[in-house]
C-alpha cells in the first residue's frame, strides 16, 4: 500500500512529528541529557517506521516536501541577521582565536572526511558529508548541503550527512565534559569568581515582540532571501561554481544587519529573528528528517563510523594539545574547549549543555559563556560556508 501526502498534509506531518519529538526531549532522560534536537528524534522515528514498511513490503510513503527549500532559506537567513560584529569586538583577542580555530576545524574536519573517504574507496564528497558538513555544521547544514550534493549525482548524501551528524552531535556531548577534567586536573585550574571581565556585556533585547516589528523583521529576512538567491544564481551563471541559495541568502543578511546597525541599531528585533529562524529551523529538520531513505545508508555504515571516530579523536587532541594553549592554559580556556568540543561535532545547544555541566561542577566562566554562544551560533558560519562550498566544487 503506498500512502502519498500533498504539501499541506506534509507540512501537517513535520509539525506533528515536531512536537512528538519535543515532548519525547522533555521526558526521556537521554534524549535530554545529550540535547538532542526534537525534530532528529521525530523525524528519525517517522523515517524507521517508513524503513521497516518498506522493507517488509507492506506500505510506502510518498511526500511532497516541497516547501522545505523555503524553510531552509529562511532559516539561514535569520542566521545571517544575526551576525553583528560589534559582538566581535565585546569578546576582544579570545573571541577572534577562538573563531579562528573553528574555522581551521572546518578545514581540518573536510580534509579528514575526504582522506578517509579514499581509504573506502568511495566519493570525496559522501566523506565530506561526514565532515565540517555534519560536525561543526549539525544536522541544519547537513540537511542543506546533503540536498545540494544528491542534486549533483551523490546518492544517500542527505542520509548520511544527517546519520553523521546524530553520531557526532553524542558525541560531543559524551567527551566535552571528560576533556576537560582532564584539563582541570592536570593543571590544577580553579575559576576566577570575582573577577570582573572588562568590556564583556552584551546588550539585552527587551522589546517585547508586536505586529509592526514582526512585520519589519520579515521585511529584511525576504528582502535578504530575494536579493541572496538572485545574486548567487548570478555568481554561479558567471563562474560555474556552485552557490546554493542559502549561503547567499545568509551573506547577503550579515551584509544587511551589519548596515542596518550602522544607521539604526534597533531596527534589527532579536527576538523576532530567533522566534521565526527557530519555528523555520525545527520544521525544515523535522521535513528532510522524516523523508530520508535509511536503507540507503547501511552499507556505509561501517565507514561512516570510523569517520566520525577519527574526527571524534581529532577535536580531542587540537583541544586539548593546542586550543587550550591558544585561549591562556587557564580555567575559562578548559570550558571554552568543552564548548568547542560540543558545537564542533554537533550544535551549539550540545556546546551549551557541556559548558553546563562543568561549570556546575568546577564553578563559573563569564568569558566562555560570552564567547563560545557567539561564534557557534552564527560567526562559525563565516568561514564554515565557504571551506564546505569550496570542497564541493573541488570534488564535483
Amino acid at each position: 500500500m503506498t500512502i502519498e501526502l500533498n504539501q499541506i498534509t506534509t507540512i501537517f506531518l513535520a509539525i506533528a512529528l515536531l512536537v512528538l519529538g519535543r515532548y519525547l526531549v522533555r521526558n526521556v532522560g537521554v534524549l535530554k541529557k545529550f540535547c538532542i534536537p526534537a525534530p532528529v528524534v521525530g523525524g528519525l522515528l517517522f523515517a524507521i517506521f517508513a524503513t521497516i514498511g518498506k522493507s517488509l513490503g507492506f506500505l510506502n510513503f510518498t511526500l511532497d516536501t516541497s516547501l522545505q527549500s523555503l524553510f531552509m532559506l529562511t532559516f539561514f537567513t535569520t542566521v545571517g541577521l544575526g551576525a553583528s560584529f560589534k559582538l566581535v569586538k565585546l569578546g576582544g583577542k579570545l573571541l577572534v582565536i577562538y573563531w579562528l580555530a573553528c574555522g581551521f576545524l572546518a578545514l581540518a574536519q573536510n580534509a579528514i572526511g575526504v582522506s578517509m573517504a579514499s581509504l573506502f574507496d568511495i566519493h570525496p564528497l559522501i566523506g565530506m558529508m561526514a565532515g565540517a558538513v555534519s560536525m561543526e555544521g549539525g544536522h541544519g547544514a547537513a540537511t542543506a548541503f546533503g540536498q545540494t550534493v544528491e542534486d549533483l549525482g551523490i546518492d544517500s548524501a542527505l542520509s548520511i550527512g544527517i546519520a553523521a551528524a546524530t553520531f557526532g552531535l553524542v558525541a560531543g556531548g559524551l567527551v566535552g565534559g571528560p576533556v576537560v577534567k582532564f584539563l582541570v586536573s592536570k593543571y590544577d585550574l580553579k575559576p576566577t569568581e570575582t573577577e570582573e571581565v572588562e568590556g564583556f556585556s552584551v546588550e539585552k533585547d527587551e522589546l517585547e515582540i508586536e505586529t509592526n516589528t514582526f512585520f519589519t523583521q520579515i521585511l529584511l529576512i525576504t528582502l535578504c532571501m530575494a536579493l541572496g538567491t538572485y545574486l548567487g544564481e548570478l555568481f554561479s551563471e558567471a563562474t560555474g561554481f556552485v552557490l546554493p541559495g542559502y549561503v547567499g541568502a545568509m551573506f547577503v543578511a550579515v551584509i544587511v544587519r551589519n548596515i542596518v546597525d550602522k544607521f539604526n541599531p534597533r531596527a534589527i528585533h532579536m527576538k523576532s529573528i530567533g522566534l521565526i529562524g527557530d519555528i523555520t529551523l525545527g520544521i525544515f529538520l523535522s521535513m528532510a528528517l522524516m523523508s530520508i531513505k535509511l536503507w540507503e545508508v547501511a552499507g556505509l555504515a561501517l565507514p561512516l563510523l570510523v569517520i566520525v571516530f577519527v574526527q571524534v579523536l581529532f577535536i580531542v587532541l587540537f583541544g586539548i594539545f593546542v586550543l587550550f594553549r591558544l585561549l591562556g592554559k587557564d580555567y575559562d580556556a578548559a570550558v571554552m574547549v568543552a564548548g568547542f568540543t560540543g558545537h564542533g561535532l554537533g550544535a551549539t545547544p550540545n556546546a551549551m549543555a557541556n559548558m553546563a555541566a562543568v561549570t556546575e561542577r568546577f564553578g563559573p566562566s563569564r568569558k566562555a559563556y560570552l564567547i563560545v554562544p557567539i561564534v557557534g551560533a552564527f560567526l562559525i558560519d563565516v568561514f564554515a560556508m565557504p571551506i564546505i562550498i569550496t570542497t564541493i566544487n573541488l570534488f564535483q
